[in-house]
């Protein structure tokens, strides 16, 4: 089982190896997207953190601390910001679409973190990785929670494979306006693409269970 590394820290005072490792997670960000993880030295980050290289190495071991301490933190912080954003009382068609629209939302707000996160997660060590897409999959698992109670509110009765599929694809489109932005965003707007990606999440669920135009949310 995929367990939260121990990122080893000289100094003890646990409210301290927090600021100094914000600091260092928020400069690494940004010159992973500039450079790359590879191209990166400790010696930059430190100093775009605005410390000595000395004093960063009391906080972590390696640049590989520092891509784990990324990873962890933006998976945190989506995953966060999405289960604030969810009602699971009672989960309707607009429930779902709140939820994408909030998850999009998010991504939008994070377009440097999650391209980051994209691009350089294949550089973790063979220890960190699992637990990295072990969060993944646990924001996956939000979806694929929020599809399951839809499609039991509406009798849909969709596979377990269907619902997971279902979930993938908005985890998916979600990643995909920031590092495709590129390409997307010259072409929707955030509210176009959230709309139309809602659309597709309806087609497929009508797909799936083999019904359209008979329930509320379904259009004839």
């Amino acid at each position: 089982m995929a367990e939260k590394q121990k990122v080893y820290a000289s100094v003890k005072d646990e409210r301290l190896i927090n600021i100094r490792r914000e600091q260092m997670v928020k400069g690494a960000i940004s010159l992973f997207k500039e450079k790359g993880f590879h191209r990166t030295t400790t010696r930059e980050i430190a100093r775009k953190a605005g410390f000595s290289i000395g004093t960063l190495y009391e906080y972590i071991r390696s640049k590989e601390d520092i891509l784990y301490l990324v990873c962890d933190q933006i998976y945190d912080e989506v995953q966060s910001k999405i289960q604030d954003a969810l009602d699971l009382k009672k989960v309707t068609i607009e429930t779902i679409r709140e939820g994408i629209t909030s998850y999009f939302l998010v991504i939008d707000e994070m377009q440097d973190e999650v391209l980051v996160l994209y691009q350089e997660a294949k550089s973790l060590t063979k220890e960190s990785l699992p637990y990295v897409l072990k969060k993944e999959m646990q924001m996956v698992a939000m979806f694929e929670q929020l599809i399951q109670l839809f499609s039991e509110n509406y009798g849909l009765l969709l596979k377990d494979k269907e619902i997971k599929l279902l979930a993938h694809n908005i985890f998916v489109h979600g990643q995909m306006w920031s590092f495709r932005r590129w390409a997307l965003q010259k072409i929707y707007t955030l509210d176009e693409y959230t709309n139309m990606q809602v659309e597709l999440f309806i087609q497929g669920v009508q797909t799936f269970s083999g019904k359209k135009g008979d329930h509320p949310f379904m259009p004839a």
